[in-house]
């Protein structure tokens, strides 16, 4: 399984950004996938995570700001950053798990996908 990450950049505070993460290899839409973020000097942490029915999760600091969504047909995840603020400044992640349950544990996941950089400007 080989994870794709990509549509990271530079943004101003308050902009939209959306990245995505697409999947090859031996997929599956059963599993869960899920998005982490890393910062300069900081742990890895979970930021949203989806099930194959469209149930979704969020970390506290991204709810109501941040939606993910899944296209099966695609084998791709997206996450849609709206209201982005300096502090999500960060490489971002996806990640997929070997079950359908959302979690927000990164030792949950299985595959990872390289990161793409999303730097947000004040």
């Amino acid at each position: 399984v080989q994870l794709q990450a990509s549509g990271g950049g530079l943004v101003q505070a308050g902009d939209s950004l959306r990245v995505s993460c697409a999947a090859s290899g031996r997929t599956s839409n059963s599993y869960a996938m899920g998005w982490f973020r890393q910062a300069p000097g900081k742990e890895r942490e979970f930021v949203a995570a989806i099930n194959w029915s469209g149930n979704t999760y969020y970390a506290d600091s991204v709810k109501g700001r941040f939606t993910i969504s899944r296209d099966n047909a695609k084998n791709t995840v997206y996450l849609q950053m709206n209201s982005v603020k300096p502090e999500d400044t960060a490489v971002y992640y996806c990640a997929r798990r070997e079950v359908g349950l959302i979690t927000a544990y990164a030792m949950h996941y299985r595959y990872w996908g390289q990161g793409t950089q999303v730097t947000v400007s004040s």
